[in-house]
């Protein structure tokens, strides 16, 4: 993790993974948590959250990650997936800069 070698502090890998894309590939509605924006939110232990995948088992879900919102549907609860799957692709909406 970006954190643990030293590189960035943590707000700034979430910023980075967050509100830096959906600000540069003009994704207005999901930039920020407000009213009015679509709610895609990770709720995860800085301490213990870790990739277990693998390139022979690549689908495995990371440690420390309890709960996930898809907007605003919850698709991860207690650290297990419920079955839901609101997420839509999403598309360029405005020029990059």
């Amino acid at each position: 993790m970006a954190t643990d070698e030293n590189l960035m502090p943590l707000e700034q890998a979430i910023r980075k993974m967050t509100s830096f894309p959906a600000q540069r590939f003009g994704i207005a509605d999901r930039d920020l948590l407000r009213d009015g924006m679509k709610a895609d939110v990770v709720v995860f232990d800085p301490l213990t959250i870790s990739g277990v995948a693998t390139f022979p088992k690549p689908k495995q879900f990371p440690l420390g990650i309890e709960y996930v919102f898809v907007n605003g549907t919850m698709i991860v609860d207690k650290g297990k997936h419920t079955g839901k799957t609101p997420g839509v692709a999403l598309r360029h909406s405005g020029p990059m800069s």
